[in-house]
């Protein structure tokens, strides 16, 4: 019986809707192609036919990723204080989670350290990502406190609570001891929130 006319492009998004589950999730280190396809429930033989390496798959489905991640971000409510300071919290419980779609910004708590030169680009679109995303929710919120931020201390904040966020996540991840992880995510949310803070530091000048 012949293949039906879009069963090429629904097996390309099977393995590319497993990959991103797999790869938010674990990192690509420690994801081999045989677990994604066995998640996509297709043979390994037939991921040649879709992608060249695990490279270009990463490649795809972190670009959409990024698509999924845009088309809900326009329906829903902007970046809030209280999602922001989840952040931390929330990636770490993600694996327990299984109803919890990924986002970009779990690449980049996934692939610390990662030097496989191939990502980089991709690593460095989803910091930006996330960057970017952080600066116009705190430029909202410097509009709403009436106050005139300059759009250089935004950028550093921004920065500052990545650093925060994606440090705290890599050093909770190394230990076994759950009472200190949390505490270590808990004390990273507190700094998030004080970064957030934009009345704290006073007016600005541009």
């Amino acid at each position: 019986m012949p293949y039906a006319k879009d069963h090429k492009t629904r097996s390309r998004s099977r393995i590319l809707q497993s990959a991103m589950e797999l790869f938010a999730r674990y990192g690509f280190k420690k994801v081999s192609i045989s677990q994604i396809m066995k998640e996509a429930r297709m043979t390994h033989g037939a991921f040649y036919a879709h992608f060249e390496s695990k490279e270009s798959l990463y490649s795809a489905s972190f670009l959409e990723l990024l698509k999924e991640s845009g088309r809900a971000r326009l329906v829903k409510a902007p970046l809030s204080i209280k999602k922001l300071i989840a952040l931390a919290s929330n990636y770490w419980n993600l694996r327990q989670q299984p109803d919890t779609r990924p986002g970009p910004e779990t690449l980049l708590f996934n692939e610390v350290g990662n030097d496989n030169e191939s990502l980089q680009p991709l690593l460095q679109s989803s910091y930006e990502d996330l960057r970017k995303l952080l600066e116009r929710r705190m430029q909202a919120l410097s509009r709403l406190q009436k106050l005139e931020v300059s759009s250089a201390l935004i950028r550093d904040r921004a920065r500052a609570i990545l650093a925060s966020l994606v440090g705290a996540i890599t050093l909770a991840r190394m230990l076994p001891d759950e009472e200190e992880r949390q505490a270590i995510l808990k004390v990273a949310q507190t700094q998030i929130l004080a970064q957030m803070q934009l009345q704290t530091s006073g007016v600005s000048e541009h």
